[in-house]
């Protein structure tokens, strides 16, 4: 199957979809592409996440978004999301894998694999990379860590009731798992290999954590780095040598990072120290004419300086950008 666009998205999350929103109202044709649902990322968000911002900021085509409490839930935005989706009409591949592109500015061709087996053929003027983050895990990098009780992603806490659990890192994502863990009836334990936990932990999560350790009730060893795992328990390394940590269950909460090598294998330029692609910070188009960027993609290893509610507005800067181009080719043809 073969189909022509003007723009291609390739990520349906709240960026990719903002993106293609604002190019269909430019009056373009876009098609939105991703490896896995709607949302992907947000679809594996912990079961129970409140986000820690407001409807309004979650926002995309200038749809409002309403949810029955100040702060919207996991729930909310998935719901949100799929409404935005359905009332521009957007022409989605879902469940399909991007394994190549090529071709050049006005003219790029992307070869997708979808989940049954089948391949397809897209040809698209101009692309947009709004993969996200959230799919790549900062792995430790030690023996064990693919064994079936390690996980890079936390869900949810009832089945883990009255069993031992080991919770790794210091940000938001581990004290938050830590927390809800030990209100399920876990008997947890917050590994982290700094002397603190993470300066930016949201400011009600913060105090609360704290005090759970404090009180023993989570169990924290702080400056304990991980050096392996073994079926049904952790090994960790702190100021007091060597030790195992039973554990039914390991959630590594050690942070995600964008798909660099899929950027690299673009043809876009990265920094050798931040990650940061090569792009004009004010059309976001990469160093590969036709190829620009949306989202925490171009924050590079900084993935905490952007968010829904900044990346939100990409797809406006690249609409503008891609009618600017347009209107240039126009004047261009007419005056030949």
């Amino acid at each position: 199957m073969s189909s022509s666009y003007d723009l291609i998205c390739i990520g349906a999350g709240p960026t990719g979809l903002a993106s293609a929103i604002e190019a269909k109202r430019a009056g373009m044709h876009p098609l939105v592409i991703d490896k896995g649902c709607l949302c992907n990322s947000l679809f594996h968000y912990p079961v129970n996440m409140t986000f820690f911002t407001t409807p309004e900021l979650l926002e995309i085509g200038d749809l409002p978004m309403t949810c029955a409490t100040e702060k919207p839930t996991r729930v909310d935005a998935l719901k949100y999301y799929r409404k935005t989706t359905e009332h521009y009409q957007l022409d989605l591949r879902l469940f399909e894998m991007v394994e190549k592109v090529e071709g050049h500015d006005g003219s790029f061709v992307l070869h997708t694999r979808a989940s049954s087996g089948s391949r397809h053929t897209y040809h698209t003027r101009n692309i947009v990379i709004a993969t996200g983050y959230y799919d790549l895990p900062n792995r430790l990098g030690v023996p064990g860590e693919d064994l079936p009780h390690v996980s890079h992603y936390y869900t949810e806490a009832h089945n883990f009731w009255d069993q031992e659990v080991v919770v790794i890192g210091g940000k938001n994502s581990a004290a938050e798992a830590a927390l809800e863990l030990f209100r399920s009836g876990a008997r947890v334990t917050l590994v982290h290999r700094r002397a603190e936990l993470g300066m930016n932990i949201k400011y009600w999560v913060r105090p609360d954590i704290e005090n759970r350790v404090r009180a023993g009730q989570v169990h924290g060893l702080f400056e304990t780095h991980v050096i392996r795992f073994e079926p049904g328990c952790v090994w960790v390394r702190g100021k007091d040598g060597d030790r195992a940590l039973p554990a039914r269950q390991v959630f590594a909460m050690t942070g995600y990072h964008p798909d660099f090598d899929f950027l690299r294998r673009l043809g876009i330029l990265l920094d050798p120290q931040t990650n940061k692609p090569s792009i004009n910070s004010e059309t976001l188009e990469s160093n590969v004419p036709g190829i620009y960027l949306a989202g925490v993609v171009i924050g590079g290893n900084a993935t905490s300086e952007i968010f829904i509610e900044n990346g939100r507005f990409h797809g406006k800067q690249i609409a503008s950008a891609l009618a600017g181009k347009v209107s240039d080719l126009r004047s261009h043809r007419s005056s030949q």
